[in-house]
């Protein structure tokens, strides 16, 4: 069997689980270890507390320090609401593309990686190459949150990561970070006929977002001269806005869903910790001299920290090389590339597929895009040698 055709086999059999975020990746994890098991990899498991979502870090080669690293995550979005030609999570093949749920996004990568898993155990490795399949990146990078400390603990850290997001095999060196909240606005309810008696959880929630459209400027002023995102500044966003059931009521709670997306992570602190201050030193007060029972409270949804381009980037260098490509690019969407960026990785995503695919119906992958993607971590194999 060729190792597109094996790459194909495994790609249908992680089709098969249907690793929603929703629902629980164990099954499909276990699976995965149990194969690097086999090839002599030493495999660690991280189980959540309720045990129904799994991380899994493996390595072959030479037990120290450095090497390289091949990620991905192992959910995949919903399929409820979208009209698929064929069952979702049942692969089928049509003149050369594979569909499924997860094919490109990002099932594709590791059904590639796990088909040169057995190649790189049997060479004669100089530095180690390690695996690291995560759970829950569509809801939130959950998953390698969650990894990144454990690595710490244990002190693995290699030195290169390559993020197998579906980017056409393209490298890609940079994207923004993604930061989502609700923030809850609880006052004193009372009648409108006098609205000094109560505390306006609406009017309250206006002026927390007031405050939010007025940080849209002053992110401008912090853009990088050198920011080639498009639009090249931080942006804000306001999602949602709830509160109130009649004209003559004084709300008693409200409710505001806004995110931002940092382009480096130094606006992330500007904007967590101006808002932080706004509720104490300003919305608090006022809500409080009325009803010291008032509160405001922001509920993190998700909060990812976007990747960096860095003058120096050994992954960047590597993988360029690696498929015969001058310089990088960078993207609008996330990936959990940031985080391992974070643990002083040098790191890239690079991965077979369109990101147009991901998250629709008929998501599909390519023979094309997969024997490119095999190519490239062959090369890279020999570079290990």
């Amino acid at each position: 069997m060729t190792r597109l055709a094996e790459t194909v086999e495994l790609l249908g059999r992680l089709v098969a689980y249907p690793t929603i975020s929703s629902d629980s990746n164990v099954a499909l994890i276990t699976d995965l270890r149990d194969r690097l098991s086999d090839l002599g990899a030493r495999c660690h498991l991280f189980s959540t507390g309720d045990g129904s979502k799994a991380n899994l870090f493996a390595s072959i080669g030479p037990n120290e320090q450095g090497g390289i690293l091949l990620s991905g995550h192992s959910d995949v979005v919903p399929v409820i609401d979208q009209d698929w030609s064929s069952d979702p999570f049942v692969m089928r093949e049509e003149h050369g593309l594979l569909f499924g749920r997860g094919t490109c996004d990002m099932k594709g990568f590791l059904a590639a990686v796990m088909a040169m898993a057995p190649h790189y155990a049997a060479l004669p490795l100089r530095r180690p190459v390690h695996f690291a399949f995560t759970y829950d990146e569509e809801i939130g990078c959950l998953g390698a949150q969650s990894l990144v400390p454990e690595l710490q603990r244990l002190g693995l850290k290699p030195d290169i990561a390559i993020i197998g997001e579906p980017t056409e095999m393209r490298v890609i060196e940079g994207h923004k970070g993604c930061c989502e909240y609700t923030t809850r606005f609880y006052g004193l309810e009372g009648h409108g006929s006098n609205p000094g008696l109560g505390v306006n959880a609406a009017e309250f929630a206006a002026r927390y977002v007031a405050r939010l459209l007025a940080l849209r400027a002053e992110l401008r002023q912090r853009t990088p001269a050198d920011s080639r995102f498009e639009p090249p500044e931080t942006t804000l966003n306001i999602g949602r806005i709830s509160g109130g059931h009649a004209h003559n009521v004084i709300v008693g709670k409200a409710e505001v869903d806004w995110e931002f997306r940092p382009v480096q992570r130094s606006d992330l602190d500007f904007v967590k910790q101006t808002m932080e201050r706004f509720v104490e030193e300003e919305l608090l007060p006022d809500m409080r001299a009325v009803s010291p029972d008032a509160d405001i409270v922001t509920e993190t949804m998700g909060e990812v920290v976007g990747l960096e381009p860095m003058r120096d980037n050994a992954a960047r260098e590597l993988v360029a090389g690696l498929l015969g490509l001058n310089g990088a690019e960078v993207v609008p969407f996330g990936t959990e590339a940031g985080l391992f960026q974070q643990m002083g990785m040098d790191v890239v995503v690079c991965g077979p597929g369109s990101i147009r695919q991901a998250h629709k119906p008929d998501e599909f992958v390519s023979l094309e895009q997969l024997s490119a993607c095999l190519a490239m971590l062959e090369r890279l194999g020999e570079r290990l040698l």
